[in-house]
């Protein structure tokens, strides 16, 4: 055990580490490396120049807490968890589609999910790239594999990305997909000049922004709470969202990558609903100093789930890259201990592994109880398969 003396000096030594560091960042920063991805009027969440999360105070010293956060982790004996190597997956081949008011979810790693629902096969921040990083070089390398291998997958119709962070816009995947189906790509203001400049199509919309895909069926770009940056100096040029998929047989939120702030844009994007499933992330959130006001934990997705008034919901951004320094499974369990003290039933609100497919119900039926839903809401239960 350290004494208060030895986390006095370590203190000490940080602070001072911190203070170069900063000092040499800031009159040696790289602005060959800033991009303009957007330009347009000033709004509630632009202010001409870089997007801000409008329930957050707007200062440098946010991305220095980031920097001193860690120094303070190492500074007081805090070490990142141990994650394995390689994680055995068994992947699947889902079918060409599926039709009517069924509805097929795989997940297959980290914020990627494919949806198969009403003849249309969707994908979310598609990346099946081994490193989340510029030139699929630096960054976490990949612990689990994904759940559909790239060749199986089938012809994809609309792909929804919810910021230019690279474990979420994988340039790479986002090139095979376009040169191989040429889908409706779809995502938030800015993103649609990075990813012409790399010769990828997008449409992109502002918060409340609406997309249609074909009769009844629609993209709506959602608020939430997050950041952007490729290059460091390009921070917040271009801006975050999630997506409602508006459809027939109930609506899916998709939140992407996004902290709680005030709490606030479930609700918004509540007024989309009704939600028949919301896929929210559940982990990279600790240290919560460090980490908490880009990654909702697993309670903070239980009460967005809540407060969306989804029928059901399915924990994604685990378990994958190596972000932060809990372990692999840590979101996993964690969700389910608060899933258990907050009485949500079994079922409502899962996880499943990489390529194991989900069939959604439509909703609960009258009557039928929590109990009854959840022996329903199961991963790779073939008998929830409803119309």
């Amino acid at each position: 055990m350290m004494t208060a003396r030895t986390i006095l000096k370590r203190t000490g030594m940080a602070i001072g580490a911190l203070a170069l560091l900063l000092a040499a960042l800031w009159f040696a920063r790289p602005l060959y490396l800033d991009r303009i991805y957007y330009r347009g009027p000033v709004s509630a969440h632009f202010d001409g120049q870089r997007f801000f999360n409008p329930d957050e105070e707007r200062t440098p010293l946010n991305v220095f807490r980031i920097g001193f956060g860690r120094l303070w982790a190492n500074a007081t004996g805090q070490r990142s968890a141990q994650w394995p190597e390689s994680i055995a997956v068994t992947p699947s081949r889902p079918p060409a589609r599926v039709d009517g008011q069924k509805m097929r979810v795989t997940w297959i790693g980290h914020a990627t999910v494919l949806i198969q629902t009403q003849g249309l096969n969707i994908l979310t921040d598609p990346i099946w790239s081994d490193v989340a990083g510029p030139w699929n070089r630096l960054g976490p390398r990949r612990s689990r594999a994904p759940g559909v291998r790239f060749e199986d997958l089938p012809k994809i119709d609309l792909v929804l990305i919810s910021h230019n962070h690279y474990d979420h816009m994988d340039l790479p995947t986002l090139q095979r997909l376009w040169t191989r189906d040429r889908p409706l790509i779809v995502t938030s203001l800015g993103n649609d000049t990075l990813l012409k400049q790399h010769g990828i199509g997008a449409v992109a919309r502002d918060w409340a922004g609406v997309v249609p895909v074909r009769p009844g069926i629609s993209v709506i770009v959602e608020r939430v709470h997050h950041w952007s940056s490729r290059w460091g100096e390009d921070r917040n040029r271009a801006l975050w969202s999630g997506f409602t998929i508006t459809l027939p047989g109930g609506n899916i939120f998709f939140a992407g990558d996004t902290g709680w702030g005030d709490g606030g844009w479930p609700a918004l994007a509540a007024r989309h609903g009704p939600f028949r499933l919301a896929i929210l992330p559940i982990g990279a959130y600790h240290p919560r100093a460090i980490f908490g006001r880009s990654h909702i934990d697993p309670a903070q997705a239980i009460a967005a789930f809540r407060a969306l008034g989804a029928t059901q919901a399915l924990g994604i951004h685990w378990g994958t890259f190596q972000l932060t320094d809990e372990g692999a499974d840590t979101p996993r369990l964690e969700l389910a201990q608060r899933l258990q003290e907050s009485g949500i039933a079994t079922g409502r609100f899962v996880t499943t592994d990489p390529g194991n497919p989900l069939f959604v119900p439509l909703s609960v039926r009258p009557g039928e109880g929590e109990a009854g839903f959840a022996g329903r809401f199961s991963p790779g239960a073939k008998a929830s398969l409803q119309k």
